[in-house]
């Protein structure tokens, strides 16, 4: 094993805090900054400093192991792209305000790269003419560009990004399904080497497009993802994939007629069921949207809310939104707080499967001030098509066994699509058969956030005293710290020298004027994995050696130290 250089905080550009930055919204975005390991550059945009580049570093070259270990290789495309391909599959307008545009000086449009799948179609397009080419899987590690409206939570969510994506091409959909199979499973081996506990859930495809679909979660209470775990069996999903299949009610004949009752100043469901004094679960809320700029109601039942994660991809590629007070201009059918599916006009009528044929709601009765009773599905209303469209909430039960399910925050840190032929019908790509005819293209998109997945560490390993990384992403293997001055920093100054002949990465800290306590706070803080103090023992060339993460101490002879921490 070769010999390190040993990193002396003296001269290391990184200056810990003593308190949290005012901004600072997670457990990550504190300890990183406070331990000298990114600044803010502007909103959501972050500056490595030389201990947080070695992890980002060290996450990336996990991922380049083991992506060269599938057969993927390695390039690198421009992060400065044009529009016209972007035109072509749709996604300049599909990622609206998220998308960063720009013009050159003889006004050609241009983006900052959210992500690749159209350039890489075009590079194997150009480079791959038949069935011989192929399979081939792509990938890179660049910077992405997201034009986030509220940036938050430091390096989890940027308008820039470290990402590794990458690309499989095949030419049948066994290939794709082998080629989606080893990402999987690299994966799993990237995130087991990383140190991060991980969840591989079922998920939708949003704008990226594609079949199947699945992520990897980090469980993490500064997560933005909710995701239903069942306590009884395997199953996993993003809560915008969980679809309950629910027996409908057979329709009956003894629910007693339609009846419209007075319920002034009621137009919340809250407000109703407190009038009429029944459960929230008995009404029925009808939630207006455009689908494409035509007015649909979505009911549920009223002590459930719309998902409309759910029902946007339910309809995709439709657009769906949200009413506005001038869509109500001219519609005299729709009374805001009052809607109800009997005698709706020229509306289409979606509807939870809990809104099952034979089922009876109270309801609105399209007039202001009035609600009715005894609303039967099947005999008051019919529903033009069901969705499952509700929020998940704890307790619902699992699709696959029916126990309940819990619910869990977590970061996402990866997802792989079986994108098909969505790219390549849109670029034409296509090679030539064995057959001797063309054949399209089959493709997968998979994607790890190598930036976020510092930030994911950081949340899962930090305790009360700082950072606390695994070994194959820390900065450093051991951080020696001089102690006091003369024979303390002599005895530091040859441990961190032996230990680096040794191939080990040292943070030797060697800085003047500066007590035991802070050095000792300063190296729990960094969190590296060993902190070997040479301290009031060190005439006996006695030191401490502390395992940051169980927090155990050991005095014992420098040499059983070094031996120990030697391979």
């Amino acid at each position: 094993m070769s010999t390190q250089h040993v990193q002396r905080m003296s001269r290391l550009m990184a200056k810990t805090l003593r308190e949290d930055p005012a901004d600072a919204e997670t457990l990550s975005h504190r300890l990183l900054v406070r331990a000298g390991y990114v600044r803010r550059s502007s909103a959501g945009v972050w500056t490595w400093l030389p201990l947080g580049k070695r992890v980002l570093d060290n996450v990336s070259r996990v991922v380049r192991e083991e992506m060269d270990a599938i057969g993927a290789q390695e390039v690198l495309l421009p992060a400065l792209l044009p529009k016209e391909p972007y035109e072509v599959s749709g996604r300049w307008s599909e990622y609206g305000d998220l998308l960063f545009r720009l013009k050159d000086r003889k006004g050609a449009d241009y983006l900052l790269g959210p992500t690749h799948e159209e350039i890489f179609t075009l590079v194997v397009k150009d480079q791959c003419t038949s069935y011989k080419d192929l399979p081939v899987m792509l990938y890179q590690i660049q910077t992405k560009y997201r034009d986030e409206a509220r940036p938050r939570s430091g390096v989890l969510r940027g308008r820039e990004f470290q990402m590794k994506d990458s690309y499989s091409f095949d030419v049948s959909e066994e290939g794709l399904e082998e080629s989606y199979r080893l990402h999987r499973e690299a994966y799993v081996r990237i995130f087991e080497r990383l140190g991060l506990d991980h969840r591989i859930v079922s998920a939708v495809s949003g704008a990226m497009g594609g079949s199947a679909s699945e992520e990897f979660l980090a469980p993490a209470e500064a997560g933005e993802d909710t995701f239903v775990d069942c306590p009884s069996c395997d199953y996993a999903a993003n809560t915008e994939a969980v679809t309950f299949a629910l027996a409908p009610a057979p329709v009956s004949a003894e629910h007693p007629a339609l009846e419209e009752v007075d319920t002034p100043d009621t137009p919340t469901i809250e407000t109703l069921a407190a009038h009429l004094g029944v459960p929230a679960s008995a009404t029925l809320k009808n939630l207006l949207v455009k689908v494409d700029g035509e007015i649909t109601a979505v009911g549920v039942p009223g002590d459930r809310e719309v998902d409309l994660g759910k029902l946007g991809e339910h309809l995709a590629p439709a657009v769906v939104e949200l009413v506005t007070a001038e869509d109500f201009e001219g519609r005299p059918d729709l009374v805001r707080g009052y809607v109800g599916p009997q005698g709706l006009e020229k509306v289409r009528y979606l509807a939870d499967p809990r809104v099952a044929p034979g089922t009876s709601w109270v309801t609105g009765a399209n007039r202001a001030d009035t609600h009715a009773r005894n609303v039967v599905c099947g005999r008051d209303f019919e529903v033009d098509r069901y969705l499952d469209v509700v929020v998940v909430e704890p307790g619902d039960p699992c699709p696959s066994c029916g126990a309940g399910l819990k619910l869990d925050r977590a970061i996402e840190i990866g997802h792989i699509f079986q994108l098909g032929r969505k790219y390549a019908d849109a670029f034409g790509l296509d090679v030539l058969g064995r057959e001797g005819k063309p054949v399209r293209v089959t493709m997968g998109s998979y994607g790890i956030g190598v930036s976020r997945a510092v930030a994911a560490l950081a949340e899962q390993t930090a305790d009360e005293r700082g950072l606390c990384w695994p070994a194959a992403v820390a900065p450093a293997d051991v951080h020696v710290v001089a102690a006091g001055k003369a024979v303390p920093l002599a005895l530091a100054e040859e441990a961190a020298t032996a230990l680096a002949a040794a191939g080990l990465r040292v943070l030797l800290d060697d800085r003047p004027g500066l007590s035991p306590g802070v050095k000792l706070t300063d190296a729990e803080l960094i969190g590296v994995p060993w902190i070997l103090v040479a301290g009031r023992r060190s005439a006996d060339g006695v030191v401490e050696l502390q395992d940051r993460a169980s927090g155990t101490r050991e005095e014992l002879p420098l040499t059983e130290a070094l031996s120990r921490l030697t391979p």
